[in-house]
């Protein structure tokens, strides 16, 4: 497995050792002590799947502190361009983003940690299957989001999505500089 440092401090994008035959191929998707070694060393308690049509929008979305997430994201089949900005207070990086395509085929991951955003864009005419580890459960009482559109942020998706595709939760979720934010960024960490 190679871990990939992005622009964003935490943020790694994952490429997995493949090995291929005539009967397919045969990959690792976690390791343990790999991700220990790569300054991961979080438990994943929840495991979530998605399935969307071409042109869907999920994003951005995060939970506050006590219960705010990390996430490895991977596509079980087509295709997403996978975005995640930087919203901890302090951080040199705050509000800036990076976006990959994560696609069955290219098999690649994301690790996104707690205190960024994350959204995703289903880009195959196929749709997509996404599935992600969670380093904390899901609590309703602290999921929050940001405006997936906020110029603020001006995330450079690679096509328009879908606007029918976007759920209203979405589409009414407030801009950067209204969200409720409880992460300090940690410069030692």
């Amino acid at each position: 497995m190679q871990f990939i440092k992005t622009p964003l401090k935490g943020a790694l994008l994952i490429e997995p050792r493949i090995f291929r035959d005539h009967r397919g191929l045969f990959m690792e998707v976690y390791n343990e002590q790999f991700f220990r070694e790569n300054e991961i060393a979080l438990n994943f308690v929840q495991d979530n799947y998605s399935q969307s049509v071409k042109g869907t929008l999920r994003g951005l979305h995060y939970q506050i502190d006590p219960y705010a997430q990390g996430k490895l994201v991977r596509v079980c089949s087509g295709e997403i361009f996978d975005v995640a900005v930087d919203i901890r207070k302090g951080s040199p990086d705050f509000g800036k983003w990076v976006g990959y395509r994560l696609s069955a085929e290219n098999n690649r991951a994301i690790y996104i940690p707690p205190g960024f955003a994350h959204g995703f864009l289903v880009l195959s005419s196929s749709g997509a299957q996404v599935i992600y580890k969670c380093t904390q459960y899901y609590q309703p009482s602290c999921d929050r989001g940001i405006l997936w559109s906020d110029p603020r942020i001006n995330i450079q998706w690679p096509q328009q999505p879908d606007l029918k595709l976007i759920s209203d939760k979405d589409k009414n979720a407030p801009p950067l500089d209204k969200a409720e934010i409880n992460f300090l960024y940690q410069a030692n960490a």
